[in-house]
């Protein structure tokens, strides 16, 4: 067995899945506090734009990722410009699809965590000087801590095991943007079932150890 050929794919996936998820703790941590606060006409409608990746196939947003992505979208032309090459079938591209697909869960996460928060506790520390900051940083996130790493580890998983709009905005480049459900894929389709079962099991170890994590976190926050 090309024990280069096993593992490429799988170091692959875990930087994309590490970039991925950290871009989208940051972002969805912001997110979900302000929509857990904010009440405004309109909220359940962003809300919606929000979570719908979360429900619509892989494949559809692929394809809106291919036109936003795309050599003639201002993000692409942008990008074409400063790195002097196209952003489609690139590593950065993987990144993007496992931004857009592992950014509704851990939202909604983070948000129901963010809205188990008493908001008694919040006002209190407001009454005696405390700014929103210092409100977010010692009130908010210590009291979501649990939601906010099962979000963390959520959108790793997620991002780990993206396919369908990956393999349409980035590809299935070996060494390059070959991930393990897209090597997974190719080889089972290629009749190399022990590759196929290799990778399944490398995969589905990542996710029992991440979740377990998750777990064992939560309980002795």
């Amino acid at each position: 067995m090309d024990w280069k050929a096993v593992f490429e794919p799988i170091s692959l996936s875990i930087q994309i899945s590490i970039t991925a998820s950290l871009i989208v703790f940051i972002c969805s941590i912001t997110v979900a506090y302000k929509m857990a606060r904010a009440r405004f006409i309109g909220k359940s409608i962003v809300e919606t734009i929000l979570l719908l990746p979360l429900v619509l196939p892989p494949t559809v947003v692929g394809l809106v990722l291919l036109v936003l992505l795309g050599r003639r979208s201002w993000i692409g032309k942008a990008y074409e410009a400063i790195f002097n090459g196209p952003l489609l079938f690139t590593w950065g591209a993987a990144a993007v699809a496992a931004v857009i697909v592992a950014f509704p869960l851990a939202y909604r996460t983070m948000k129901a965590g963010f809205e188990s928060v008493d908001d008694d506790l919040e006002d209190s520390a407001r009454s005696i000087g405390a700014n929103e900051w210092q409100v977010f940083r010692f009130i908010s996130v210590p009291l979501a801590k649990r939601s906010l790493t099962s979000a963390y580890i959520l959108g790793f998983c997620r991002g780990l095991g993206e396919f369908g709009a990956t393999l349409m905005v980035a590809g299935n480049i070996p060494g390059k943007t070959q991930t393990i459900p897209t090597a997974i894929y190719v080889a089972a389709e290629g009749g190399n079932m022990s590759m196929a079962w290799t990778w399944a099991g490398i995969m589905i170890l990542l996710s029992f150890v991440m979740l377990l994590l998750s777990n064992r976190i939560t309980k002795e926050s």
